[in-house]
Order: structure tokens, then C-alpha cells, then sequence
């Protein structure tokens, strides 16, 4: 059902830069597979903020990671993969299932300790839940690895959500 789909298993108010990583250790995830756009690069940026730089050394020293992208830029999210030295999918097609489905091969972990960590409701948490992963929406990042203030995008599909009796928060 379209509710319990967009409903994610953890929802912060805040960026992934300020996910606490100890918490989804102690969850039982053993592996990440993380949006890039808008989750940690803010929009129209191919620099990641410090903030979400400093978070994701520590999270890749415990945690197997994956970066898995709607966008279709090999370029720029490969650049940030790069940098980062971790694997990546971009043209994913979130929500649909194939890409993350392959990510999930290459991590050898079961749906359950997987923890898919993004921004959007109707692309990150939808893809998640639809294989059983734990979903995480964070807030969408600024230059400055803070929340964006004029974030309408995360705003309406919150509100679209509720419209179909989702229970948030």
C-alpha cells in the first residue's frame, strides 16, 4: 500500500552530515547505500560540505558504503565516488528495484541490516522499502552542510504523504 511505502523507518530533521551513525550500528545495519544528490552534494554542487565530507569518512571506516543516483552524470557523481573511494550506480531509476537490487548483491548483506539513506520520499524511501531496507530521510544538504531552508520539493512530497494517510514523524 502507497502509505506504508512512503513512510520511512527513521526520519530526521536534519542532513546526513548529523546522522548519528552509532544509532544505526546499534540497529543492526552493516551497510549504506546513500543518495548523492541533495542528500550529500547540494544541489547544482560537486563539492561536498565539509560537515557531509567529515560524516562519511567516519561512516566508510565502519560501514560498507554504496552510492546509488538518479542522476545520470557518470561524471559527476564518479568524481564524488572518487574523492569519496567508494562504488557507485548512477541512472538507478528510483523507485524502481533493479539498480538497488544489484547494489545489494555487491554488499552481500540482507535487506534488513541495509540501511538506504536519502532525501526523497517518493524516490530513496520508496526504492528502500520496496526490498525490505531500513529507510532513512534526512534533510536535503546546503553548501554549507547545513538543511536547506527553501527545500519545497521535500516539503510537498511530505504533505502529499499525509494527503494519503501516511503517518509521519
Amino acid at each position: 500500500m502507497l502509505r506504508e511505502l512512503l513512510k520511512p523507518n527513521w526520519m530526521l530533521n536534519r542532513t546526513v552530515a548529523e546522522l548519528p551513525l552509532q544509532e544505526l550500528i546499534d540497529r543492526g545495519i552493516s551497510a549504506l547505500v546513500l543518495d548523492v544528490d541533495r542528500t550529500l552534494l547540494p544541489r547544482r554542487q560537486s563539492v561536498m560540505p565539509e560537515a557531509a565530507r567529515r560524516w562519511l569518512d567516519t561512516a566508510k571506516a565502519e560501514l560498507p558504503i554504496h552510492l546509488l543516483s538518479n542522476n545520470p552524470s557518470r561524471q559527476r557523481i564518479g568524481a564524488v565516488a572518487r574523492e569519496a573511494g567508494l562504488p557507485f550506480t548512477t541512472s538507478a531509476g528510483k523507485p524502481r528495484r533493479s539498480a538497488l537490487r544489484r547494489v545489494l548483491l555487491h554488499l552481500n548483506r540482507p535487506p534488513g541490516e541495509v540501511a538506504l539513506v536519502g532525501d526523497r520520499l517518493f524516490t530513496d524511501v520508496i526504492a528502500g522499502n520496496r526490498l525490505g531496507l531500513f529507510t532513512v530521510l534526512v534533510r536535503p544538504i546546503d553548501p554549507e552542510g547545513q538543511p536547506c531552508q527553501r527545500d519545497r520539493l521535500q516539503r510537498l512530497e511530505l504533505q502529499l504523504a499525509q494527503w494519503v494517510g501516511t503517518t509521519l514523524g
